[in-house]
């Protein structure tokens, strides 16, 4: 007969497969505005930094509902966030294919948008954190990888909608679909089994409390480096598909390197998880965030599509690889009771580094007709994230809750 445990063990894996596709599609239909931006305004008017500030609004409103429904998570657990999250993050896609105005836009993509967003990311890595000891950069990686195929499978999609019918009715269907996906996998996920008697056991689980862990310096360290992170890669991500235009490829091709990144990111977060698990978290993280800074400076030198693509290779797999050794340096260094205020946190950090790109490069292509300033702000930013990271030092092992490796793959 398969004892308790012996499900939970299995069932874990359940947990990893539903958040790994709630990521793809929530983060696929997101970052699908990219692919809008130039048939945007062409037929609207609108300018890429008015269309773009939608995206910067949309970071800024996801990082703060991040922080809240990590709270919720702690609390009422990741099912009902994550149908909440759900329900509102479709809503804003339908009602921003109805704006009307620039500014009616702005709040439905970047407001609504944003708030549902911040309901899916930051509660799945928490989750997921909380349902492994052993291999859990592996487990949060994967997860991760579903977010880092949404290139590949979403934007793809985005661009055959938008190139067949108007970028309104191409929004309106991707809405619908964020619907349909996202509500049945929500009940799929679950808290963690060691959570189960969480409300009565929080006060007696670690010494460490809400506000000692955000005020800690590891989580100064972590959230800054977040945020730099973020911004390296956010303008990149966000204005590459316009740039390769501005370099006569086509509209087709140009979104094809979007994809090649997702590829790519799809290869590094695997392979990150991996190295993350064998060589500790922070030294992995590190080499990571120095690879995405070379990256990004070598797009300021491409023009061709091979160059392109050869770029964005490495790029996704640097800018990608990385992300998910976040949240598993969060776990190895906080409690499990709060972890999910802990992950939100630090993912308001990222969406304000988020939140910088878009606006940047729309700004800087505006003003100066390229988008050259962009790459080079970036790469300096980059480095500032590895310099800042270098400074990490883990938590006392007697601080943490959740199992004797605590603390172990941070240290080295």
């Amino acid at each position: 007969m398969t004892t308790a445990p012996e499900k939970s063990d299995g069932y874990r894996w359940v947990i990893v497969a539903a958040g790994a596709f709630m990521g793809c599609i929530a983060i696929g239909s997101i970052f699908s505005l990219p692919v809008f931006l130039q048939p945007m305004s062409a037929a609207t008017g609108w300018s890429r930094t008015a269309i773009s500030l939608a995206m910067t609004f949309n970071f800024l409103a996801m990082g703060v509902a991040s922080f809240g429904w990590g709270m919720m998570m702690d609390r009422f657990g990741p099912r009902i966030v994550l149908l909440t999250g759900s329900c509102v993050l479709g809503l804003g896609l339908v009602l921003a294919s109805r704006s009307s105005s620039v500014e009616e836009f702005q709040f439905c993509y970047g407001v609504l948008v944003g708030v549902g967003g911040g309901a899916i990311f930051a509660p799945l890595m928490a989750t997921v954190t909380g349902w492994f000891d052993r291999h859990r950069s592996l487990a949060v990686s994967l997860v991760s990888a579903g977010m880092g195929v949404a290139p590949m499978t979403v934007a793809p999609i985005a661009a055959m909608l938008v190139s067949t019918y108007d970028w309104r009715f191409a929004q309106l269907l991707i809405g619908i679909a964020v619907w349909v996906a996202l509500l049945p996998a929500a009940f799929l996920v679950r808290r963690a089994p060691a959570l189960s008697g969480a409300t009565a056991r929080r006060a007696a689980e670690s010494p460490m409390t809400v506000r000692a862990a955000l005020t800690s310096p590891q989580f100064a360290v972590l959230a800054g480096t977040f945020f730099l992170c973020c911004a390296t890669h956010s303008g990149p991500l966000f204005h590459t598909v316009s740039y390769a235009i501005t370099c006569g490829l086509s509209v087709t091709a140009a979104v094809s390197i979007y994809s090649v990144e997702g590829l790519s990111g799809l290869a590094g977060r695997i392979a990150f998880g991996l190295l993350g698990d064998r060589f500790g978290a922070k030294r992995t993280f590190v080499s990571g965030l120095l690879l995405q800074a070379a990256a990004v400076g070598c797009y300021f030198f491409a023009r061709e599509q091979l160059e392109f693509y050869s770029v964005a290779m490495v790029f996704g797999f640097a800018y990608a690889g990385v992300m998910p050794l976040y949240a598993v340096l969060m776990r190895e260094n906080f409690p499990l009771s709060i972890i999910g205020t802990v992950v939100g946190a630090a993912s308001m950090a990222s969406s304000l580094g988020m939140a910088l790109g878009p606006l940047a490069g729309g700004l800087i292509f505006d003003r100066y007709g390229s988008y050259g300033r962009l790459y080079i702000v970036s790469v300096l930013l980059g480095l500032g994230a590895a310099v800042i990271m270098l400074t990490f030092k883990p938590a006392a092992p007697r601080e943490i809750s959740g199992g004797p490796d605590l603390g172990r793959l941070a240290a080295k």
